[in-house]
C-alpha cells in the first residue's frame, strides 16, 4: 500500500485494525498515536515494520490518510485532515461526531478527499449489509438496524450511555426524536446469538443510511439490552468493560418494492465486534488508496463502495455475512 497512514487510538479496534493493515499490504509508513504511550508502543512493536509510535498528529500531505479509531472528538482531527489534503477514515458511533463529520462533505468534495464514516462492526458493516440487500429491490422503502455487542472498553462505555440518549428514527421525510431505551423489539440475530430484546437509543446509523437511501420512508436502529442495562442507563458502568469485548451481531432488515411485489430481506453477521470493526476499518483504508470508493467527500460505506466486493474481501479476512432464510430461526451463511 504506497501510502502513509496515522492511526488515532491503539485500543481493541486500533490494535486489530493495525494487524489488518499489515496483513493487507503494508503502508510505506504507519504512525501510530494514543495517549498511552506505553500501549502504542507495545502494538507498534507487535505489528512490526512500518509502525512506529508518535507522541502527536504529525503533518499530514496529500495521500496520506488520517485513520481515527479512538474515543473523543474526531470531527476537529478530520477537518485539520481535509484542510492538509489528506483523507479520512473514522470508527466513531457517536451521533454528534457522526453528524459533525458528514458536515464535511462540502470541504472534502472541494478538495477531492474521501472522509469515511462510521467505518466499524456498527456503524459500518451494518451500512454495507443494508447496500447489499438493497440490492434485491427496485425501491427501498425500509431499514432496520439491530445490534448486540461493544468491541473494547471505550465502545462499552459508550454503548452503556447510547441508551440514556436520544434516539433519531428518519420517517417519512423528516426526523424524530425518541427516548433511549423505548421501542422494545424482539430482534433474531445469526446463531449462537439467537433472539434478544432491542430498545433505541443514540445510534448514528439512521444518519448514514437515509442519505445514502433518496425515497427511503423509515430508518430506525436499537440496540440489545437487559433490565440491569436500561435501569444503570444513566449511571456510571458498575463493572469494568472487558477489554476486547465479547461476541457480538448485527441484523439488518430492508423492505422494498421489486415490480408490483413488496417483500423484505436480512441480513447479519456473529463477530466480536473489535475484530470485526479492525478488519472493516482497514479494509476501507484499503480501498481509500487504491482510488475504489464511489465519490468524494463524507458519507457511510453504504453510499461508497460496492457491497458484493467488499464482504467477499472481509470474507477473507474472517469476516463472514448470513441471510435469513425459511423462517426468523434460520440463517445461512453466503459470504
Amino acid at each position: 500500500m504506497s501510502t502513509r497512514i496515522v492511526m488515532v487510538g491503539a485500543g481493541a479496534c486500533g490494535a486489530r485494525a493495525g494487524r489488518q493493515l499489515v496483513s493487507l499490504g503494508p503502508p510505506e509508513d504507519l504512525v501510530l498515536v494514543d495517549l498511552d504511550a506505553d500501549r502504542a508502543q507495545a502494538v507498534a512493536t507487535s505489528l512490526g515494520e512500518p509502525a512506529r509510535v508518535a507522541d502527536t498528529v504529525p503533518g499530514l500531505g496529500a495521500g496520506d490518510i488520517l485513520l481515527l479509531t479512538a474515543p473523543g472528538s474526531h470531527a476537529a482531527l478530520a477537518r485539520t485532515a481535509v484542510d492538509q489534503g489528506a483523507h479520512v477514515v473514522s470508527t466513531t458511533d457517536v451521533v454528534s461526531e457522526v453528524r459533525d463529520l458528514c458536515d464535511l462533505d462540502g470541504p472534502a468534495r472541494a478538495a477531492g478527499v474521501h472522509v469515511v464514516v462510521g467505518a466499524g462492526f456498527s456503524p459500518g458493516l451494518s451500512c454495507v449489509l443494508a447496500a447489499l440487500g438493497a440490492r434485491s429491490f427496485e425501491q427501498v422503502s425500509e431499514i432496520h438496524v439491530a445490534k448486540v455487542g461493544t468491541g473494547g472498553p471505550a465502545c462499552a462505555r459508550q454503548h452503556h450511555s447510547a441508551l440514556n440518549g436520544s434516539a433519531f428514527d428518519w420517517r417519512d421525510g423528516d426526523w424524530q426524536r425518541r427516548s433511549g431505551g423505548s421501542g422494545r423489539e424482539l430482534c433474531w440475530f445469526p446463531e449462537p446469538v439467537r433472539a434478544l430484546d432491542c430498545y433505541r437509543g443514540a445510534l448514528p446509523e439512521a444518519l448514514l443510511l437515509a442519505p445514502a437511501f433518496p425515497g427511503v420512508n423509515r430508518v430506525t436502529a436499537r440496540m440489545a439490552a437487559n433490565r440491569r442495562d436500561r435501569l444503570t442507563a444513566r449511571l456510571p458502568m458498575l463493572r469494568r468493560p472487558h477489554p476486547e469485548g465479547e461476541l457480538g451481531a448485527i441484523r439488518v432488515e430492508i423492505r422494498g418494492a421489486q415490480g408490483s411485489s413488496h417483500d423484505d430481506r436480512v441480513l447479519g453477521a456473529v463477530d466480536r465486534p473489535a475484530v470485526a470493526a479492525g478488519a472493516v476499518v482497514a479494509l476501507a483504508c484499503r480501498w481509500v488508496s487504491d482510488g475504489r470508493l464511489a465519490r468524494t467527500g463524507a458519507g457511510g460505506l453504504a453510499s461508497l463502495v460496492e457491497p458484493g466486493p467488499f464482504l467477499s474481501a472481509l470474507a477473507e479476512r474472517g469476516v463472514k455475512v448470513a441471510v435469513f432464510e425459511g423462517g426468523q430461526h434460520g440463517s445461512v451463511a453466503v459470504a
